[in-house]
């Protein structure tokens, strides 16, 4: 359990919480005789939602292993960076994967709201977007 807290969220101590808060929630419900699957599926959930409570720049910081004190030493994500971004998201993304793209972050928009107004499922919109962030990533690292 410990180990997939520490696989989801990369941070030592988060990862001791959850599963602690697990187990006492179990005993104050008085389940003792509990599944594996169910244990893991409640530490994966608690995961989850602990990440949700995260702002985005803490996201970004934990997706991207980055330590904060790093960030606020130097302007980030610099001029140059996101020049390279829009460039990415402009010559390498399809027309589609680029609307979901500017809808999402430029705009706003919410999953559903996205796929609403362009009439695609909400898995569409995610799936979009996750192939942006993989583009992306790709193109920066072969850059950076």
């Amino acid at each position: 359990m410990h180990r997939l807290a520490m696989l989801t969220l990369r941070d030592e101590e988060a990862a001791r919480d959850i599963v602690h808060d697990v187990f006492e929630s179990l005993l104050a419900a008085g389940l003792t005789d509990v599944s594996g699957q169910y244990l893991l599926r409640a530490v994966r959930n608690r995961c989850l939602n602990y990440l949700r409570g995260l702002s985005t720049k803490e996201r970004i910081l934990e997706s991207y292993f980055l330590d904060e004190k790093e960030i606020e030493d130097e302007e980030w994500p610099d001029d140059e960076t996101i020049a390279q971004i829009h460039a990415i998201v402009a010559n390498d993304l399809t027309a589609a994967c680029r609307r979901v793209v500017e809808l999402r972050f430029t705009a706003g928009r919410s999953y559903k709201e996205i796929a609403v107004g362009l009439g695609i499922s909400e898995v569409a919109v995610y799936k979009h977007l996750r192939h942006a962030i993989d583009v992306l990533r790709s193109k920066l690292s072969q850059n950076g």
